[in-house]
This record gives C-alpha cells, structure tokens and sequence, in this order.
C-alpha cells in the first residue's frame, strides 16, 4: 500500500493511470498525452512498474520491432480500495457517533 501511495502522490503518474485506466498505450503515446520527453515519461513508467500499478506487454510492430505497451494491473488498485473502504467504515462510525452526541446534548438542553 505504502509504494502504491507514493507512486501516486506525483501528479503526473496520476495521469498516466487515468490514461492507461481507458486503454493500455505505448511510452511514446503516453509522454506526448502529456507533454514530457520520452526519458522523463521513462522514469515515471519505471516508478510505476517498480510499484506494481502497471506492467508491460511485449508487441511485435512493423519489421519485427518490439513495442512496450503499458497497462495497468488491477492487485495494486483493489488492495488501495479496500484500506479506503475500511477508512470510510472508520469514519461514518466516527461521525455518526458524533451525530448522536450532539443530538443527545441538544435534547438534554431542550428538556
């Protein structure tokens, strides 16, 4: 979770997942989305891959060149969205046990 939060604390990776979240690209494709040379889009991509949120699929493009596409991979994100709903259960129980404070003072003034 901790390196699944750090790779998304840039906002540039941010934006890459939600580019890669419509459909898997290439690095090319991504760092022009963006506006970044190839070597910076490199070094994102490779703090994305080291944290698992995306992985590379090798293509065959024209005279046999290979391509790598990105994509992402869905562990890192379900992982993230549990430890999220946990801290929403958290939260509502918190509030809502605040909620019937308040209400309990309000009519122990009114009476």
């Amino acid at each position: 979770l901790d390196t699944t939060l750090a790779a998304l604390a840039d906002p540039t990776r941010r934006h890459v997942v939600e580019l890669l979240r419509e459909r898997p690209r290439r690095a090319g494709e991504l760092a022009a989305a963006v506006a970044m040379s190839g070597p910076a889009m490199s070094r994102h991509l490779r703090v994305l891959r080291a944290s698992g949120l995306v992985e590379v699929e090798e293509e065959r493009g024209d005279q046999d060149a290979r391509l790598r596409v990105y994509r992402l991979r869905p562990e890192p994100f379900v992982e993230l969205q549990t430890w999220l709903d946990q801290m929403q259960a958290f939260w509502n129980d918190q509030l809502g046990a605040f909620k019937e404070h308040v209400e309990r003072t309000q009519k122990g003034e009114h009476t």
